[in-house]
């Protein structure tokens, strides 16, 4: 029998659709391939297997010796301390009692080591070695004592005292959760969107199917003639950017005497599939600065965008500079926004060939990523703080988590429509397109960032793990325009929502970028000053922002539809 000549190349394509199908219903993030080539990789050097099992078992022979002492009277003296920000064996318990006391330092000596063991492990490229760090710290963190209630005696206490009503909350908590389809961060009754959140007042005054344009009520005679435009992230709701009026951005910068425009982006579902990345640039970002041009009667705005707002706005400035339009933007602000998405953090181990596919098939079969999807994937970058705390606070201890603004928005998620997530993930996250110059064609242009000369403020924080501030820095070196960059303490959000007090303990770093600077090179070269960037940021914008006029509110081309927060906000 003669074999067709593309027989054994049909068998190789059959065998490998059968190899990603079977990843993508089991693993498809690589967790078995990566923890069998680890295995390999130890078995394959016999002689660092024996000096890593040597060094457990010397740990493990100071755990022993350390509990014997502990039995019979000796002091507690932290054997295998806790990471400075662990909390989870804060209670005293933990140190005083003999068996608690055991019991943590086992878990903490088999976690350093299980860990150390990971990065020690020959021939692991740096790729796979983060992908299996991550996992190992999600399993290693699910296990912790603290999360059991056989465990923490804290849990356990709080029952007896309680004569078990600690339990029986924690089964209505945890019931409550299973109902809702996520851990609850807050309590969510304390919040009601328009009445004790997003309540500055103004009006809705355009809508279309992709979003509400609110323009906020003046509360100074007169105003900026250049509109500051906000474009919300859609990743999340806009009321962030307008919590209670302590903590209000929009509020603030109103008081300040500017005319404030925001994006309030329509919660999509499976009907709009098809809505695409460039429907966010001419439909969204680019109707909104049509509609605050026409009412404010200015040629052109300011111009600001957060998280993935920012990186639109990165791109509709490109696109403008391409159309020959860049003069309708006068200033832009972005607020941690990624434009460089080489590293963007721990959310990369979801972001191979196997793992991008997986995401896409699940978008793919429901027309959206559900945003409940997205704010798990994100906990899992903090879990313990994210994750477990509730866990335990929830359903060990039976409480109630406290109301907390911040937290209720961040639970208020949204969808991402398919087409739109599915090219974002791709080509921004997966390829890294954007940063290449003429690489993307977004609504009929190619995007080159070095094209946009528009005057910026960036603003990225410390503690980010959503937008590193290291890779936002990264637009510095592409746009040709002068830059002030601001690096403010916190993280993604409590950096950005960061009102002037007097109480504040927040600081932060700003100064002007010279093109080709190094990011640690800028920071040293700064000063830190405490408190808020919100002053520095309207003093900047003072120079962008024209003439006082006076205000109004809405026009006879675009009248206000109906009061702030409008609808799409509302839906859930």
């Amino acid at each position: 029998m003669v074999m067709q000549p593309n027989f054994f190349a049909e068998q190789r394509t059959r065998y490998d659709a059968l190899q990603h199908s079977l990843r993508q219903t089991f693993d498809p993030f690589g967790l078995g391939e990566t923890t069998q080539d680890a295995w390999q990789a130890w078995l394959s050097h016999p002689n660092q297997l024996a000096l890593t099992l040597g060094d457990w078992l010397s740990d493990y022979t100071r755990w022993a010796t350390f509990s014997a002492h502990r039995f019979v009277g000796a002091p507690d003296t932290d054997l295998f301390p806790a990471h400075p920000d662990d909390t989870r064996f804060a209670d005293p318990i933990w140190r005083d009692s003999p068996v608690w006391d055991s019991i943590k330092e086992w878990y903490l000596f088999n976690t350093r080591w299980l860990q150390t063991a990971l990065y020690a492990t020959p021939g692991l490229d740096d790729e796979d070695c983060a992908r299996a760090a991550f996992w190992l710290r999600q399993y290693l963190n699910a296990v912790a004592p603290t999360n059991f209630f056989a465990l923490n005696p804290v849990a356990q206490a709080r029952a007896l005292a309680t004569r078990g009503e600690s339990l029986y909350f924690g089964l209505l908590n945890y019931a409550r959760d299973v109902a809702s389809g996520d851990i609850a961060m807050t309590d969510m009754r304390a919040f009601k969107v328009g009445e004790n959140l997003a309540t500055t007042p103004g009006a809705v005054v355009y809508r279309n199917a992709l979003l509400e344009v609110i323009h906020y009520q003046p509360t100074t005679a007169e105003v900026h003639q250049k509109p500051i435009v906000l474009v919300s992230p859609w990743i999340n709701k806009y009321y962030v950017l307008d919590l209670d009026s302590r903590k209000s951005l929009v509020k603030y910068l109103v008081d300040q005497g500017h005319s404030v425009f925001i994006t309030s982006w329509k919660n999509p579902g499976p009907e709009a599939r098809d809505v695409s990345f460039d429907d966010y640039v001419t439909d969204g970002v680019a109707r909104i600065v049509e509609v605050a041009r026409e009412i404010s009667g200015s040629d052109s705005v300011n111009l600001a965008g957060y998280c993935i707002g920012g990186t639109l706005v990165a791109v509709y400035l490109a696109w403008l500079a391409r159309r020959g339009q860049a003069e309708t933007v006068a200033s832009a602000t972005l607020l941690t926004a990624l434009t460089d998405f080489s590293w963007p953090g721990d959310i990369e181990v979801f972001l191979d060939e196997e793992g991008l596919s997986f995401v896409e098939n699940t978008i793919r079969r429901k027309g959206y990523l559900d945003g409940k999807e997205m704010a798990a994937s994100f906990r899992m970058l903090r879990p313990n703080s994210l994750i477990w705390n509730y866990w335990v606070g929830n359903y060990l201890l039976g409480e109630t988590p406290q109301p907390f603004d911040v937290l209720f928005w961040n639970m208020d998620t949204t969808r991402m429509p398919e087409k739109m997530h599915c090219y974002y993930l791709r080509e921004f996250y997966f390829n890294n397109r954007l940063m290449r110059p003429d690489a993307l064609t977004i609504a009929g242009e190619p995007i080159d960032l070095g094209r946009i000369r528009t005057p910026m403020f960036m603003v990225s924080t410390e503690e980010d793990h959503i937008a590193p501030w290291k890779q936002t820095w990264k637009l510095t070196e592409r746009a040709s325009g002068p830059i002030t960059f601001t690096l403010s303490t916190s993280g993604h959000i409590l950096g950005i929502i960061n009102p002037p007090r007097p109480d504040s303990k927040r600081s932060y770093w700003q100064g002007p970028v010279t093109r080709g600077m190094a990011d640690e090179g800028w920071k040293a070269g700064q000063t830190r000053q405490s408190g808020s960037w919100w002053p520095s940021w309207v003093q900047w914008l003072a120079a962008h922002a024209g003439p006082k006029v006076a205000p109004r509110l809405a026009s006879e081309q675009y009248p206000a539809l109906e009061p702030a927060p409008g609808r799409y906000v509302l839906e859930p």
